[in-house]
């Protein structure tokens, strides 16, 4: 079978996970990488061996050796790439969310189904061996009846302050509490019927970022069971990782408990730092990366060289924005709201 073209618009953090995935994979050739930044996009290609870059992301979507285009760009700036990249018979792959309004979902969705291109929003928790575990449990039974979820997942003030020079123009809602939101959806296998939610704007304001400090979220889903979700970007950087995962979830048959990153099973001290090492996310194995975070790639990698559908939808993603929206609105008006 010939080699797969990929192609990725965005490298930043994230998208350097995604050139890993791609250059690290034997059936993949990495064709052409694109940045804003043009010395990044020049330095990224080199350092993974893309045969070429560009600085507009419509020469990479119509070069007619790449059959996948990633996009891993600001959240706000999804939607006309994804719809480039279908019109171009591309399959998509997606960074979370989709795209920060319904209109625009609909777009990417409509826009993959007409040109028949495979559309993936990369949820990449579906792969995270914690939370398979949780599925597995409550796909068994084991749980019962789920009442009640608490689910806490922040990240340290760096991120929004240093990392995300766009975050003024985003929220912790999209970055984080969109995979939140997945995870619910997914675990429950249910959907979200209203939600309360409260921000506070303190913190990150006076660091001139324009956006809130956390959410704090209550959502009660279909079937009646309640999900407390805490999701914030001001805890502070001198914790020896940069977010914090945990879990609780309670049925009428059993409880589970899920510490993803602050766990215990390699700590390390030294002279400079306390640092917990990364085993799930992304760690490195003798020169090759493993972890949740490139397995989703390479799912979606398997799914175009294979004629497979994505574990992960454009309508996963599309719900997912529904709920962040309906969140936005709660803590806008101070009241519950009904996710439409």
């Amino acid at each position: 079978m010939a080699s797969t073209g990929a192609g990725i618009v965005g490298l930043g953090i994230w998208g350097e996970t995604h050139l890993m995935a791609y250059a690290e994979h034997p059936h993949v050739d990495l064709v052409k990488v694109c940045d804003l930044n043009k010395s990044r996009a020049r330095k990224m290609a080199k350092e993974y061996g893309a045969k070429s870059w560009c600085t507009d992301y419509r020469e990479l979507v119509t070069d007619p050796e790449i059959d996948i285009v990633s996009i891993v760009t600001p959240d706000f700036a999804h939607t006309d790439i994804a719809v480039a990249a279908a019109k171009n018979k591309k399959h998509i792959l997606v960074e979370k969310p989709l795209a920060t309004t319904v209109a625009d979902c609909k777009k990417i969705i409509s826009a993959a189904k007409r040109n028949k291109v495979k559309l993936m929003c990369d949820f990449h928790n579906h792969w995270n061996p914690c939370m398979h575990r949780v599925k597995e449990a409550v796909d068994a039974g084991e749980m019962g009846t789920l009442q009640f979820m608490s689910l806490r997942l922040n990240d340290t003030i760096e991120v929004p302050r240093d990392w995300l020079a766009w975050s003024g123009k985003s929220s912790v809602l999209w970055f984080l509490a969109s995979h939140s939101v997945d995870l619910v959806r997914w675990i429950f296998k249910d959907e979200v019927d209203r939600v309360y939610t409260v921000a506070r704007s303190r913190v990150l304001k006076k660091l001139g970022k324009n956006t809130p400090d956390f959410y704090m979220s209550t959502l009660e889903m279909k079937k009646g069971a309640v999900v407390a979700i805490e999701n914030g970007w001001i805890m502070s950087d001198k914790m020896p990782i940069v977010c914090a995962f945990q879990m609780e979830l309670i049925g009428d048959k059993g409880t589970i408990l899920s510490d993803v990153v602050s766990h215990e099973a390699v700590q390390k001290f030294t002279d400079k730092e306390v640092s917990l090492p990364d085993l799930f996310g992304r760690p490195e194995i003798q020169g090759k990366t493993y972890g949740f975070a490139v397995e989703s790639i390479r799912h979606f990698i398997d799914c175009v060289r294979l004629n497979r559908k994505p574990h992960v939808t454009g309508e996963d993603g599309l719900a997912a924005t529904k709920v962040i929206l309906a969140m936005m609105e709660s803590a806008k008006t101070g009241k519950p709201v009904k996710v439409r």
